[in-house]
């Protein structure tokens, strides 16, 4: 990730950056090691700087944010599952024999978990 270092200075808040001059020289030996397996990785790190440089300092703003949406997605579905014995199609199976209902149970679980895990003391 050095070629982030700038950005990394500019978030910890270093007022001035700047860049040196370079005498570049051509390759003697060796082979480059340039190719798309490094524009992968250089991209991956990209997101990763993004990430701290954005959630760092506040990581609920993120993982809260996910918690919520998806506990409301499940709740929601689990929400219109009742409706639909209760007063649509009242000679439907179980509830619990429906791939709908662990679909919901799971992203409620994963919801009360992304928002919770912020709220725990280390």
């Amino acid at each position: 990730m050095h070629r982030y270092i700038p950005v990394i200075a500019k978030a910890a808040g270093f007022p001035k950056i700047g860049e040196k001059v370079v005498q570049h020289q051509e390759r003697k030996y060796g082979t480059t090691k340039f190719g798309l397996n490094r524009f992968v990785n250089g991209f991956l790190d990209l997101f990763t700087i993004t990430f701290i440089t954005r959630f760092g300092k506040k990581p609920m703003h993120f993982f809260g944010l996910l918690g919520t949406l998806s506990f409301i997605i499940g709740f929601g579905l689990t929400f219109w599952m009742i409706i639909d014995k209760l007063f649509i199609d009242t000679q439907a199976r179980l509830i619990a024999d429906r791939a709908e209902f662990y679909i919901s149970l799971v992203a409620m679980i994963i919801g009360v978990q992304l928002f919770w895990q912020d709220l725990l003391p280390s």
